[in-house]
């Protein structure tokens, strides 16, 4: 290579590139937020179930900040930035039900499994958006998907009769 020529910061066309982002955003706020929630929940967990939840809702925190990373990385790959500061994840856990103080295994599993209800729906936007856009960043979010079924089955499994 010589020195007149630069490398590129992307290898994505510019409009692959914001296209995957614009779907990749949502779902890295939604997982941002989760992260703080779950921990809020994991903090604050009383009742009969704590054990079982205290030390699921830590890994289903650990989860979401592996999926955040994962796909605010793919945006970033794709050469662009992604905003996830925390007024920015403040904003997009605005609608997100886990309370501030102690509160009862029963309840707070229902209301992470809200909050991850409510990122499931950007999730399945991002699958159905990314498929003529980018189906690297598709599989991505797919993979995201998987794993927050799975853990919304694991705390479902504490309050279903």
């Amino acid at each position: 290579m010589s020195k007149s020529q630069t490398i590129s910061t992307s290898v994505s066309d510019p409009t692959v590139a914001a296209g995957a982002a614009q779907f990749l955003s949502p779902v890295v706020l939604g997982l941002q937020a989760l992260t703080v929630n779950g921990k809020q929940a994991h903090w604050h967990v009383r009742g009969a179930n704590f054990v079982g939840v205290h030390e699921l809702l830590d890994t289903i925190v650990a989860h979401a900040g592996e999926w955040a990373d994962t796909a605010a990385e793919r945006i970033v790959a794709l050469g662009l930035p992604i905003d996830a500061r925390v007024q920015s994840v403040a904003a997009k856990a605005k609608a997100t039900e886990v309370p501030a103080g102690f509160t009862k295994s029963d309840e707070l599993v229902r209301d992470v499994i809200a909050d991850i209800d409510a990122i499931l729906v950007d999730v399945k936007a991002a699958i159905d958006g990314l498929d003529e856009i980018d189906l690297t960043s598709q599989d991505v979010v797919i993979e995201i998907m998987r794993g927050l079924e799975k853990d919304r089955w694991f705390l479902f499994a504490h309050v279903s009769e």
